[in-house]
């Protein structure tokens, strides 16, 4: 076993971590507005100025788990007017695609206890051009690319600063870290580097029981920092650097021209770098404090600075890097497969980094943040009608997978479910830990809902948590059945609350809304329609077909330990069977296009098929599996109701009912789509002029790049065109876009389900790929090739 497998199994080594976002403002968590308006309530501008209520962001910043204690770096190139504490982009309204970060900085490494990590950052050296991004980007429309900060020409004859930041542990709660500093450009230059340590303010908001305030000072030009629970951390480093102090506290001179609680405010030490204000604590004390470095490097050359943040120190220095280093390539060489190429492997490598450097500390009190704090101004009165109010229950203080530790700062539901099944390759406990966590009580709704995200918590993600589970499970070696437990029977509630929410004609067609897929359809599928009906969504009731087998095949494993779970697995079998007919029968497959459209339902019982070929369309195939011998051997019970519903529900075969014989034993498919059906859904997936890209399955049909989808409804026209690559529809935003890009989760869902009709069909199933070249192929070899 490997030194990091080993540490894997010591939870103490996990204690810190890169669990501090990238932007906490522009937050619904910070947004304390009547109207809900987060990126105007807090935007970048007021980040250096005003203290965070939930959590903490940084530049290559760590934490503890709980974000008691901050590090993180800041620099200035002598001629910017502010310090570069953290990275900049746009707000939502400012983006003409959204909001978008406009940096550059890369996740190099990252063991999964962190117990090695390497960060990058490019830092010009020009005046950093924060108004121009904002003036040019909102001066650009949708149709028009976006304005980058390499276009700004800030980085021409190589004018920046490349920082390098590795990070090796001595101990749990003993970091060692080197900042290596290289001047690209053609002269010598000199820069500011700002190694910071600061607490989060958890002491000026009036709670009960967190009022006291922690501090740093200086000992010895080291920081030295006292919190009454977690006791001394010091952050020590190299030569002579001046410690410069002040308060996590908002300059509410600066924001509000009224008195703040600190002489000497959050933005204390900015501006006296910057401006040679008197805007630090002479006596040097503080919660928030700095070391001050001024570099002059020459062309061509770096600098390093040695920095140590601990409790105890334990080794020499030097040795300890070498050893995390050694250890990381250890452990990534076991995991590394001996074909892999090595642009393969470092892409490995990087792919975890990211996902590791996506932990971050999620702080969220929603009956809080509804009342206010008892030391703050009652909040407007129209929150109480306004965001996430039926969620008080959502109380999360926890180290979560994030989408983005920039660009989405906050869990998303089923993002995080689909990062649990990479992270169970490199930590399986923590990707277990996760799927329990989402699903507990201050998660959780009372009714059974899984929280979607924080702008709207309320909304609908596609139910993948089950599927996620398996995935995870069987990672893991396939032997955790008291985590699957744990996790079956919130599953349980969850799919209940689908079923009596979401069935809005108990007919087992879903109406989901949004589902993740923001623009893929003409309308906002979460919004109210200008028209009395709703739309019947084909992914929507996929995904619960899905949901169905997954819990199933949860339960037939659950139930080889206890026999009890043979009901279950029945009811799950069962419930299938009427999705899936509903499916079929009910109005969403075409039977001249061979395809699953969303439905246009209204109230006067007219039905419009949405012909929109999107993943909608091509979703219905991930809800199979295989049923064989062997299980239903196992499980006596289950097996004769089985053939009990197949004798008495007739009607039901086509979806549980076929039959294939493969190495003398028979098998049986669970599937929304067998047979003709899947001949007639690959052939149009798999045609280049549809779905089929050099890169995998584009999200919508390029058939609609001269054939744009239009619904007249109400007197407007909703329209859906081919757009492979930014979004032109402002729906959610303008950030995210469906009608093009390739997916890689959905993309993976339908590669694992090719898996599942290959183990049924084998080789008496074979396929034209690409549609028209007159070459076919097994089922098997179609996934190999996507």
């Amino acid at each position: 076993m490997s030194a990091e497998k080993d540490r894997l199994g010591q939870p103490e080594w996990k204690a810190w971590g890169p669990y501090v976002a990238e932007r906490a403002w522009g937050t619904v968590r910070e947004d304390y507005s009547p109207d809900g308006t987060a990126w105007t309530y807090f935007p970048h501008d007021h980040a250096r100025s005003r203290t965070y209520r939930w959590s903490e962001d940084g530049l290559g910043a760590i934490c503890d788990e709980h974000q008691t204690f901050c590090f993180g770096l800041a620099f200035w190139n002598g001629v910017d007017p502010i310090l570069k504490e953290r990275i900049f982009g746009l707000s939502g309204p400012e983006g003409n695609h959204g909001e978008d970060a406009k940096e550059y900085w890369w996740y190099l490494d990252s063991t999964p206890t962190h117990s090695w990590m390497r960060w990058r950052y490019h830092y010009p050296q020009a005046p950093f051009p924060y108004d121009e991004l904002v003036a040019e980007n909102r001066r650009r429309t949708q149709a028009d690319p976006e304005y980058e900060l390499v276009d700004t020409g800030v980085f021409d004859d190589s004018r920046y600063w490349a920082v390098t930041v590795d990070y090796a542990k001595a101990g749990p709660t003993d970091l060692c870290m080197v900042v290596s500093v290289e001047n690209r450009g053609p002269q010598d230059a000199t820069i500011h580097v700002l190694p910071h340590l600061w607490f989060r303010n958890t002491w000026a908001w009036g709670v009960p029981g967190h009022d006291k305030v922690p501090g740093i000072r200086a000992v010895d030009g080291r920081l030295v920092g006292t919190h009454h629970h977690l006791g001394t951390l010091t952050l020590s480093g190299d030569g002579d650097p001046t410690p410069l102090f002040c308060d996590n506290e908002s300059n509410a001179q600066r924001l509000w021209g009224a008195p703040g609680r600190s002489a000497y405010p959050k933005d204390g030490i900015n501006d006296h770098v910057v401006h040679g204000a008197d805007t630090v604590n002479p006596d040097g004390v503080g919660t928030k404090a700095a070391l001050h470095y001024v570099l002059t490097v020459p062309s061509g050359q770096t600098a390093e600075l040695r920095l140590r943040l601990s409790t105890v120190e334990d080794g020499a220095f030097d040795d300890v890097l070498a050893e995390r280093r050694a250890e990381a390539d250890e452990f990534f060489a076991e995991l590394t497969p001996d074909t892999a190429t090595p642009d393969e492997a470092m892409v490995l490598r990087q792919a975890v980094a990211g996902m590791m450097w996506g932990k971050q500390f999620y702080h969220y009190d929603v009956g809080r943040w509804l009342d206010g704090d008892p030391a703050g101004p009652p909040p407007p009165p129209q929150r109480r009608g306004g965001r996430n109010r039926d969620w008080v229950h959502v109380n999360n203080a926890d180290v979560l997978s994030m989408p983005d530790p920039w660009e989405y700062p906050w869990f998303a539901a089923w993002d995080l479910a689909f990062h649990c099944v990479p992270i169970a390759r490199v930590d399986p406990e923590f990707a277990k830990a996760q799927l329990v966590l989402i699903l507990r009580e201050w998660y959780l709704h009372p009714n059974g809902q899984v929280p979607a995200y924080e702008w709207a918590f309320g909304d609908v993600n596609p139910p993948v948590h089950a599927w996620a589970a398996l995935r995870v499970f069987q990672i893991d070696g396939s032997r955790d059945y008291t985590f699957l437990a744990r996790v079956f029977h919130k599953l349980m509630l969850n799919f209940t609350w689908w079923v009596n929410r979401k069935d809005a004609d108990g007919d087992n067609i879903f109406a989901g809304g949004f589902l993740g897929l923001d623009n893929i359809g003409p309308v906002d599928r979460s919004a109210i329609l200008p028209v009395s009906g709703r739309i019947e969504q084909s992914d929507g009731t996929a995904w619960m077909a899905m949901y169905a087998l997954n819990l199933l095949e949860i339960a037939f494993l659950l139930a080889e330990r206890d026999r009890s779970y043979e009901d279950t697995a029945t009811k799950f079998l069962e419930h299938f069977a009427f999705i899936a007919d509903a499916l079929h029968n009910k109005g969403l497959w075409d039977e001249d296009d061979g395809f699953f459209y969303d439905v246009l339902a209204l109230d006067d019982g007219q039905r419009t098929p949405l012909r929109v070929r999107s993943m909608v369309g091509l979703l219905p195939l991930a809800a199979t599996t295989t049923l064989g011998q062997a299980t239903m051997a196992r499980l006596p019970d289950f097996t004769g109701r089985f053939f009990w519903f197949l004798k008495h529900r007739a009607q039901y075969r086509q979806v549980v009912g076929e039959t294939h014989v493969r190495d003398g034993a028979e098998g049986r498919l669970l599937a929304i789509v067998g047979g003709d059906r899947l001949v007639r859904i690959l052939s149009t997936m798999l045609d280049e002029n549809e779905f089929l890209s050099p890169h995998g399955l584009r999200a919508l049909s390029r058939y609609h790049q001269d054939h744009p989808f239009t619904l007249e409804l109400a007197g407007a026209s909703y329209t859906v065109d081919y757009e492979p690559a930014e979004s032109t529809s402002g729906l959610f935003g303008g950030n995210s876009n469906w009608r093009g890009p390739v997916w890689f989760p959905a993309n993976y869902l339908v590669i694992e389900a090719l898996r599942r009709y290959a183990n049924f069909y084998g080789q008496d199933l074979l396929v034209e790929h690409p549609t028209g070249s007159g070459t076919k192929i097994s089922l098997d070899q179609l996934a190999d090739d996507l």
